[in-house]
């Protein structure tokens, strides 16, 4: 059974960790910066923890729309969409990671604490992997002696768009 964009998307969402946020700052510039992932849900909701005292948090206020990208050696995703602080200590509660007290000493119960909510409107992926990875390294192999593009083809397992 072939493998479709959103079901691709979704797959690779849930093997990352971390992600880069990027943010619009006041004067309009952007902004990025490293956020542990709490939780990547199927319908491209993304969950984050953060400091509601944040330069991010302040950004959020002015513009919430945001980009956040993922990134290994051989697959990257990007997710663009809408993000709001959110302060639900029962979904606190669910998301909890014992390592985040580094940031927040208090635990759960720290006041500073808050969950960054990202509703992904669009995403889009690349998956060079396996042997999608191959057959790419074949082609770029092809291009670079030939002088020509890489005929990396339509294949959703390698790369696709989604709307959320």
């Amino acid at each position: 059974m072939a493998t479709s964009p959103d079901t691709k998307l979704r797959e690779l969402l849930d093997e990352f960790g971390v992600a880069m946020l990027i943010t619009r700052t006041p004067d309009g510039s952007l902004r990025g910066r490293p956020m542990a992932l709490a939780e990547a849900q199927p319908d491209g909701t993304l969950w984050f923890a953060t400091d509601r005292h944040s330069g991010k948090v302040d950004e959020l206020e002015r513009d919430g729309h945001v980009v956040v990208t993922m990134q290994s050696k051989t697959k990257f995703v990007s997710l663009s969409g809408k993000a709001a602080v959110v302060d639900d200590r029962a979904k606190l509660a669910q998301l909890w990671k014992v390592e985040w007290k580094v940031w927040f000493p208090g635990g759960q119960d720290d006041p500073n604490i808050a969950l960054l909510r990202v509703d992904g409107t669009a995403g889009e992926y690349w998956d060079n992997s396996g042997t999608s990875g191959l057959k790419y390294l074949i082609e770029a192999g092809k291009a670079l002696v030939t002088g020509s593009r890489p005929d990396v083809g339509d294949d959703p397992k390698v790369h696709g768009k989604v709307n959320l």
